[in-house]
């Protein structure tokens, strides 16, 4: 680190940024997480592992320039609230670019922004919010970094989705095309390369990364979900209705990663600069396989639904 300021992490109580803020912390590097009622479970470890807590909102500008002031960076995650119908891109792209202009106003000297993948325009999946954030970031003065992770390896854990996660009897559902290469990433990759990003903020600057791990098809990583797990997982493609009859994002999405081949993060480039990066086998090794062998008991045990 540059300095012993702390670094204020945003969606410290969430999964990239609590990663984030962890793994700071293990570094022994100054951790502020910004939080909304600093009472939660999530918050509290925080404070235990020893982070500052500071209390705000992004929906409440001065907060942001009070959590921000004698910070030395900023670890940018804004909520976003989405569904089957449509992603909020405006209220994302409104609530990352108060952080960044009270970062200025606080005099913070870097920002590390994680976003999304890109695999064509913005119709894809939650892009132009997150765009209007880069471009914001990208005449704000401040030395910066854009992370751009694929699908999280973490959402083979989701449950309730429409897609995503693996459902009673392990059929695993989603858009991707059955026989062609996915991307994913590890969410404590997407901190490591953040971790690299405030630990050589000249180095980084306006560097922009599509970040991924691993890059298998859908139906090989079922079958090694399934070994690791010593229980049957198969993966099933839906097709164009269904992903429009799901919502117009999906429908758009759907057909964006058959026009494009979906994501193109260069894996080889990104081991080189952190050499531990996380495949599939490894995450499942590494208590992924755990996590989701415990959803599958916690479902049975819960009896037919």
């Amino acid at each position: 680190m540059t300095s012993a300021l702390p670094v204020l992490i945003t969606g410290a109580t969430g999964k990239q940024g609590g990663a984030t803020a962890h793994r700071l912390l293990s570094q022994e590097h100054q951790v502020r997480a910004l939080v909304r009622d600093p009472d939660t479970p999530a918050a509290r470890a925080l404070a235990d592992a020893g982070a500052e807590l500071a209390v705000g909102d992004f929906d409440d500008p001065a907060s942001l320039r009070v959590a921000a002031t004698r910070t030395r960076a900023v670890f940018l995650v804004p909520p976003a609230d989405y569904s089957v119908k449509g992603w909020g891109e405006d209220t994302e792209g409104r609530r990352g670019i108060a952080m960044i202009d009270a970062a200025r106003a606080a005099e913070v000297e870097q920002i590390v922004f994680t976003g999304v993948a890109t695999m064509g325009d913005a119709r894809s999946w939650g892009q132009r919010g997150k765009r209007e954030i880069e471009q914001a970031l990208a005449t704000s003065g401040l030395r910066y970094t854009v992370l751009r992770p694929v699908r999280f390896m973490e959402n083979y854990l989701l449950q309730g989705s429409p897609v995503d996660g693996i459902r009673d009897g392990g059929e695993h559902v989603h858009l991707f095309p059955a026989d062609r290469p996915l991307q994913m990433i590890a969410i404590d990759d997407i901190a490591a390369f953040a971790a690299l990003a405030f630990a050589d903020p000249e180095a980084w600057h306006a560097r922009t990364l599509e970040l991924a791990g691993e890059s298998i098809t859908p139906v090989d990583a079922a079958a090694t979900i399934s070994t690791a797990l010593d229980h049957p997982v198969r993966y099933r493609e839906i097709g164009e209705e269904q992903a429009d009859a799901l919502g117009p994002q999906l429908g758009n999405t759907w057909r964006l990663i058959r026009e494009t081949g979906g994501w193109h993060a260069d894996i080889p480039a990104l081991r080189a600069l952190y050499p531990e990066l996380t495949s599939l086998r490894d995450w499942l090794a590494r208590g992924g396989a755990q996590r989701l062998l415990d959803r599958v008991d916690a479902t049975a045990a819960s009896g037919p639904r």
